[in-house]
C-alpha cells in the first residue's frame, strides 16, 4: 500500500498574475486555508509594496505566514520551510485542505521537495566579512566568486540578490560544500506532500507587463512612497532580507536626492518586470508544473481550468 501523502494545491506564477484571487476561490471550493509562499509578505509594515491581500480580498479565508516579522529581521528559506510545515500540520489537523499561494520559487520548491537544511553551516563572522565586501566591491563581484565555486547555484541567483549570494558563499566557506551539492544531498528524504502546482502565465508577455505597470500605479495611489520612506528610515543600518523588497529599495536613490521621483517609479516597474521573468524561469525549471495561460480568459474561466487541473491530478 502506498504511503499517504498530504494533498497540496499550489497557486504559483509571476507577480501581478492574479494568484491571490485564484487561491481564495480554490480555498472556498475545496474547504481550504491559504499559506503564503512569498518571501516579502512575511514582513509587517510592507503591505503596499508586497501587494499583501486585504481582508476584503481574503473573503474570510484564513491566511498564514503573512505580516508577522519585523523588517529588521532576516528570514531564510530554511526558516520558511520550518514555519510552513507547522502551518500545514495545523491546517490539515483542522480537517482543512492546504492552498499554497505565492511566487517565491525557492521557497515553494524547497518545501514541496522536503529539502533538509539541518546540515547548513553558518558563521556570523564570515557573513559579516562578505557583507562588507559586497558594500565595498559590489554584489556582482561576490556573484562572480560564487560562479567560480558553485556555478549551478550562481546561475539560479540574480547578481544583485546580495542576501542569497552571501548565504551561498558563507555555506561554502564554512563547510567546504557548495549549496548545489548540499541541495542534492538533502533531497534523500521523500516528500510528505502530493502537490498539484498551477502556474498562472501569459503567452503574450506584454499583457503581464501591462498588469505589472498598472499595479505599480495603483500602489503609488495607495501610498507606496510613504511606506518606502518609513521602511528606508527603519532599515538604514540593517542587512535583513527585507532590504530586497521591490518597490522600496528603488526609492532609496530618490530619498537621497540622486534621482527624480519619476525615475524611481520607472525603476520599480522595470525591476518588477525583471523579477517576473526570473520567477517564470524558476517555475519553468520545476517538474510537474501545470501552466495555466490566462490570456483572454475571464476569471471564471481561469478558475474552471484550475479546477480541471486539480481534479485530473488525482491528489484527492
Amino acid at each position: 500500500m502506498d504511503e499517504y501523502k498530504i494533498p497540496v494545491i499550489s497557486v504559483a506564477g509571476p507577480t501581478a498574475s492574479g494568484k491571490t484571487k485564484l487561491a481564495v476561490a480554490l480555498a472556498q471550493k475545496y474547504s481550504g486555508e491559504v499559506i503564503s509562499c512569498d518571501s516579502m509578505q512575511i514582513y509587517k509594515d510592507l503591505s503596499i509594496s508586497t501587494a499583501k491581500p486585504s481582508s476584503e480580498e481574503m473573503q474570510g479565508v484564513p491566511h498564514h505566514l503573512i505580516d508577522f516579522l519585523s523588517v529588521e529581521e532576516s528570514f531564510s528559506v530554511a526558516d520558511y520551510c520550518d514555519e510552513a510545515k507547522k502551518c500545514i500540520s495545523e491546517v490539515t489537523g483542522r480537517g482543512k485542505n492546504v492552498i499554497l499561494c505565492g511566487g517565491t520559487g525557492l521557497y515553494l520548491q524547497s518545501l514541496l521537495e522536503n529539502i533538509d537544511f539541518s546540515g547548513n553551516k553558518s558563521d556570523a563572522a564570515v557573513r559579516e566579512k562578505l557583507r562588507l565586501r559586497a558594500e565595498n566591491e559590489g554584489c556582482e563581484s561576490l556573484w562572480n566568486e560564487l560562479l567560480s565555486t558553485d556555478p549551478e547555484t550562481a546561475r539560479e541567483l540574480h547578481p544583485n540578490n546580495v542576501g542569497r549570494v552571501i548565504r551561498a558563499l558563507e555555506l561554502y566557506y564554512t563547510s567546504g560544500i557548495t549549496m548545489s551539492e548540499q541541495k542534492k544531498q538533502s533531497k534523500k528524504n521523500p516528500s510528505p506532500y502530493n502537490p498539484c502546482i498551477i502556474c498562472i502565465d501569459y503567452k503574450d508577455r506584454q499583457k503581464l507587463y501591462d498588469r505589472i505597470n498598472l499595479r505599480v500605479d495603483l500602489m503609488l495611489s495607495e501610498g507606496l512612497e510613504a511606506e518606502a520612506r518609513a521602511f528606508f528610515e527603519r532599515t538604514k543600518n540593517s542587512d535583513g532580507t527585507a532590504r530586497q523588497a521591490i518597490g522600496c529599495k528603488e526609492f532609496i536613490p530618490y530619498f537621497e536626492g540622486r534621482i527624480t521621483f519619476d525615475e524611481a517609479v520607472e525603476a520599480i516597474k522595470k525591476e518588477t518586470r525583471h523579477y517576473a521573468k526570473r520567477q517564470l524561469t524558476w517555475f519553468n525549471r520545476m517538474e510537474n508544473v501545470n501552466k495555466l495561460y490566462a490570456d483572454g480568459l475571464s476569471f471564471e474561466e481561469i478558475e474552471q481550468e484550475a479546477v480541471r487541473m486539480i481534479e485530473s491530478s488525482g491528489i484527492f
